[in-house]
C-alpha cells in the first residue's frame, strides 16, 4: 500500500504541475486550444502529436467506462428480475446492452455543443462515485478477515437454514489471526509493471482543461489553477481511500474488478446492487463530457478553416461511438489497452507536450530560469517513463505470449 500511495501522491503533483504549464502556455501563447499551441510551437507535428495524443487517451477511457457498462449492467439486471438460467436471453448480453446505452443515453448528451450543459451530469456522476467510496469504506467493517470465512458463511447461508450469527463470530474470531489478515506494504509481481501507466491514464484530463478555463466564469489562469487543485486533491482522495479500504478488505483476493469481489465474497446485497446502479450511472454521464475533447480535437484537425456544421458535428460523434464500442465489443481485456495508453498518450499529455509547449512558446522567460530548467526536466523525466513503461510492458506481453505457447 505504500508504494501505491507514493505513486498516486507523485502521478497528482505532477499532473498539477503540467496543468499550471499548460496554462500558462495557452496565455503566452494566445489559444485556448491545445492543438492550436501544438501548430504554433512545433507546426503541423505538433498539431498531429497534440491531436493524436488526445483522440488515443479519450478513447481509452471512454472504452473504460464502456466495459464497465458491459459487464456489469447484466449482473444488475439480473439481480433485478430474479434470473438464475440466463441462457438464450439477449437482454443480459453486454454487447446488446453497451450498444443500448450508447444509443438511447450517450449519444443525446453527446451531441450538445458545449460542456457547460453537462456540468450537472458531471456532479451527479461525481455524487454516484462518492456514494461508492463510502460503501467500499463501510463494508471494510462488515467483512469478516480473512476472506475464506466470508466465503464460508455466504456458502452456509445459501445452503441452510441455520442462522450463522455465532458461526460467524467464531469463525471470525479463530481466523483472525492468519497471515493473509496482514497487509504487505511493498508488492511486485507481473502486474506492477501497469501500475504507473494506469496511474497516470487516471490523472489525464488536460485535453478537458482549456475549454473548461475558455468557459470558466471570470476567467484568470490562478481562479483555473484553484479549480484544479480542488479537483486534484479529491480525485487523489478518492482514488486512495478506495484502493486502500478495498485492498484492506480482502488483502490477497482482491481482483482487478472490486465489485466483482464483493459479488464473490458477500454474494447478492441490495447495497451493493445500489452501488452498481451508481457506478452504471457515473460510468454513463461521464462518457459524453469525453468525447467532447476528441470531436473538438478531430474537428480542428481536418476542419479548423470551416464554419460550425451540425451534419459534422454528428458525424465525428457518431463515428467515436461507434469506433469505440467495436473496441469494447471485440476487445477481450482493457488492461492492456490501459496499460499502452497510459505509457503512451497519457505520458504524452501530463508530461511531454505541456513541458515542450511551454519552453517553446513561453518566451518571456529565458532558458537558463528556474521555470524553464524545471520544464526541461519534466520533459525528460516524462520521456524516461513513457519509455521505461512502454519497455516493461512489451517485455511483460512477450512472457505471457511465451508461457501461453509452452
Amino acid at each position: 500500500m505504500k508504494q501505491t500511495l507514493v505513486l498516486l501522491t507523485f502521478v497528482s503533483i505532477f499532473s498539477l504541475y503540467s496543468v499550471h504549464l499548460l496554462l500558462k502556455t495557452a496565455n503566452e501563447g494566445g489559444s485556448l486550444l491545445y492543438e492550436q499551441l501544438g501548430h504554433k510551437a512545433f507546426g503541423l507535428v505538433g498539431k498531429l502529436a497534440a491531436s493524436g495524443s488526445i483522440t488515443m487517451q479519450n478513447i481509452g477511457a471512454m472504452s473504460s467506462y464502456l466495459f464497465i457498462v458491459k459487464y456489469e449492467l447484466p449482473l444488475v439486471i439480473k439481480a433485478l428480475m430474479n434470473i438464475e438460467d440466463t441462457t438464450g436471453l439477449w437482454y443480459l448480453n453486454g454487447d446488446y446492452l453497451v450498444l443500448m446505452v450508447s444509443l438511447v443515453l450517450i449519444l443525446p448528451l453527446s451531441m450538445l455543443r458545449n460542456l457547460g450543459y453537462l456540468g450537472y451530469t458531471s456532479g451527479l456522476s461525481l455524487l454516484c462515485m462518492m456514494f461508492f467510496l463510502i460503501v467500499v469504506i463501510c463494508k471494510k467493517f462488515q467483512i469478516p478477515c480473512p476472506v475464506e470465512a466470508a466465503l464460508i458463511i455466504n456458502e452456509t447461508i445459501n445452503n441452510t437454514f441455520t442462522q450463522p450469527t455465532a458461526f460467524e463470530s467464531d469463525l471470525a474470531f479463530n481466523m483472525t489471526e492468519d497471515d493473509s489478515c496482514r497487509p504487505h506494504y511493498f508488492i511486485f509481481n507481473s502486474q506492477t509493471v501497469y501500475a504507473v501507466p494506469i496511474l497516470t491514464f487516471s490523472f489525464v484530463c488536460h485535453p478537458a482543461i482549456l475549454p473548461i478555463y475558455e468557459e470558466l466564469k471570470g476567467r484568470s489562469r490562478r481562479r483555473m489553477m484553484n479549480v484544479s487543485k480542488i479537483s486534484f486533491f479529491a480525485m487523489f482522495l478518492m482514488y486512495l481511500l478506495a484502493a486502500l479500504f478495498g485492498y484492506l478488505t480482502f488483502y490477497e483476493h482482491v481482483e482487478s474488478e472490486l465489485l466483482h469481489t464483493y459479488s464473490t465474497v458477500v454474494g447478492t446485497d441490495i447495497l451493493l446492487l445500489i452501488v452498481r446502479l451508481a457506478v452504471l450511472v457515473a460510468v454513463t454521464l461521464t462518457v459524453p463530457v469525453v468525447i467532447f475533447p476528441i470531436r473538438s480535437s478531430i474537428t480542428h484537425l481536418l476542419c479548423a478553416s470551416k464554419d460550425f456544421s451540425w451534419w459534422r458535428h454528428s458525424l465525428i460523434t457518431v463515428a467515436i461511438l461507434a469506433f469505440t464500442n467495436m473496441l469494447v465489443i471485440f476487445v477481450p481485456t482493457i488492461r492492456d489497452i490501459f496499460g499502452f495508453i497510459g505509457a503512451s498518450a497519457a505520458a504524452m499529455l501530463i508530461f511531454i507536450l505541456p513541458s515542450a509547449f511551454y519552453i517553446k512558446l513561453v518566451k518571456k522567460e529565458p532558458m537558463k530560469s528556474v521555470q524553464k530548467i524545471g520544464a526541461v526536466f519534466f520533459l525528460l523525466s516524462g520521456i524516461v517513463v513513457m519509455i521505461g513503461s512502454m519497455a516493461l510492458i512489451v517485455l511483460d506481453w512477450v512472457h505471457n505470449a511465451s508461457e501461453e505457447g509452452h
